[in-house]
């Protein structure tokens, strides 16, 4: 296939890519922390807990980066949270070390932290607030 293949879509593409990784990571947040909607696996989530602060960051980050604002920062760290949800929640879950995603359940922890990554490396391209500060200036 031809490498220029959607090519002119790329910065768009990158957007969307971008506002929809928010969206995955604030819906977990939306679950964890504001218990909505009825019937999720967080409905027991103490705010104080490891997993209330795990919500809190996927709330106000995963928004973040729905909007493209501060883009590059929010997205590494819910790189690194996604990637402690793995070491530590998913790993681990059975007791005995479990690398493998398939078994562990990490799969899309596995997936939050490496789409992090690039986004913290890409930047939130053109449909973001932060395109919009840096015309301004």
């Amino acid at each position: 296939m031809n490498e220029n293949f959607l090519a002119s879509y790329r910065p768009l593409l990158l957007s969307l890519f971008r506002f929809m990784t928010g969206l995955l990571l604030f819906q977990f947040g939306v679950a964890k922390i504001l218990k909505f909607p009825a019937g999720t696996p967080f409905e027991k989530v103490e705010l104080m807990s490891l997993i209330g602060a795990a919500g809190t960051i996927e709330l106000i980050l995963g928004g973040l980066l729905m909007v493209g604002l501060f883009s590059r920062v929010a997205a590494f760290i819910l790189s690194g949270e996604m990637a402690f949800a793995y070491f530590l929640g998913h790993m681990y879950k059975s007791g005995a070390p479990v690398f493998h995603p398939l078994f562990n359940g990490g799969t899309a922890a596995a997936m939050f932290a490496f789409a992090c990554l690039y986004l913290a490396a890409a930047g939130p391209g053109p449909w973001s607030l932060d395109a919009m500060m840096r015309k301004k200036d």
